[in-house]
């Protein structure tokens, strides 16, 4: 009886969107760069967006039943992916401030003006990381799925997405915080496995690898550059970059999620 119900109720496995929405998972899970993992993202929630456009979905999930699990876990867990993904884009827009206003002040070539935004990066930087720790502390448990065996196994697949969706958020607002504000337990932080340097360093000071744009300006600007202007220039620009790439992505993605959480109101409200 289980079988004849999610063989109506759900794409098969041969479906077209049931395939698509598989494969766009594996490759989300299998990539290396954060990069990918937010281009990948973008791909799964199309898929999300095309199972809830399913005429069969929309009926099932319209059962009076299912309406409370789409209330209770799928409404509130598309609100915190959206404030997750409002901070980060925050925190990107703000450092993208500074390094404009640094980068500026290098060109110019003016001490005075050097200092001053070199203080008003690091101390941006400090107060951004605890707002950023404070906020993972207080989504922290927020990602585990809550199963019921009473559940439409859509439900499930879409719980399933959020837990990546959010786990990715994580990972980048860690990679906005930096590897130094992992765990020191594991050697190796979360970040630095997910992501691969986009360039290779050819300076002595980035010979790690794990070290990501966001840290090198970190410790370039927390120690004298008074003979190396040139090379913190080139950190910021590519500081820049990343968070340019990081904010296209973002936006994207953001975008999908609130026309997500648009068609499971419509849902819940038919």
């Amino acid at each position: 009886m289980a079988c004849h119900t999610r063989s109506n109720s759900f794409p098969s496995r041969s479906h077209p969107v049931a395939l698509n929405f598989e494969e766009t998972l594996r490759k989300l899970r299998s990539s290396s760069s954060i990069f990918n993992k937010l281009n990948g993202l973008q791909d799964l929630h199309e898929c999300v967006n095309k199972v809830l456009c399913l005429p069969l979905t929309q009926q099932a999930l319209g059962q009076y039943q299912q309406k409370k699990w789409v209330d209770e876990q799928l409404i509130n867990g598309s609100l915190r992916l959206l404030d997750m993904s409002c901070i980060a884009k925050d925190a990107l827009l703000q450092t993208k401030e500074c390094v404009q206003g640094l980068l500026s002040a290098l060109r110019r070539r003016r001490g005075d003006a050097i200092s001053s935004e070199v203080k008003k990066y690091l101390t941006s930087r400090k107060v951004m990381k605890k707002t950023i720790k404070k906020a993972l502390r207080s989504f922290k448990g927020c990602s585990s799925p809550c199963i019921n065996e009473e559940q439409h196994e859509t439900i499930t697949m879409l719980k399933e997405v959020e837990v990546v969706t959010f786990a990715v958020f994580e990972s980048i607002l860690s990679l906005i915080t930096g590897p130094k504000a992992q765990s020191k337990l594991s050697g190796w932080s979360l970040v630095s496995k997910l992501v691969q340097p986009k360039r290779v360093a050819c300076d002595d000071q980035e010979k790690e690898s794990d070290v990501n744009d966001f840290e090198k300006v970190d410790v370039a600007l927390s120690s004298k550059f008074d003979n190396n202007t040139i090379h913190v220039q080139n950190q910021l620009k590519e500081l820049e970059s990343s968070i340019q790439d990081l904010e296209q992505g973002l936006e994207c993605l953001s975008r999908l999620l609130i026309k997500n959480r648009v068609s499971l109101l419509n849902i819940l409200n038919h």
